[in-house]
């Protein structure tokens, strides 16, 4: 369980650099990157404890947590940053 812990630890912090990303705007693409690694983190431990039998830890499930929301807002973000840059491409036109 204790070799899972530094997986757990990556899962929580790639999770919140995906959040903060989201309010830079430009890192964007970096924070879907970070969520997706730390997604897959947190699906290791998560697949790990339901083998070995035992209880992920909170960091692991937090980390899962953040990751899914991360890359959830991170995607609505950056298409809603295409939409609206294809918008005023669009606008120039006229």
């Amino acid at each position: 369980m204790e070799q899972y812990s530094s997986k757990a630890t990556a899962s929580l912090v790639l999770g919140i650099i995906s959040l903060v990303s989201i309010f830079t705007g430009y890192f964007v693409l970096i924070g879907i990157a970070c969520s997706i690694v730390g997604l897959i983190f947190g699906i290791q431990i998560r697949k790990a404890a339901q083998l070995e039998g035992f209880n992920p830890s909170n960091i692991a499930t937090a980390g899962f947590i953040l990751s899914l929301i991360g890359v959830i807002l991170c995607t609505v973000v950056f298409i809603s940053c295409v939409a609206c840059v294809g918008l005023l491409g669009t606008l120039a036109v006229i």
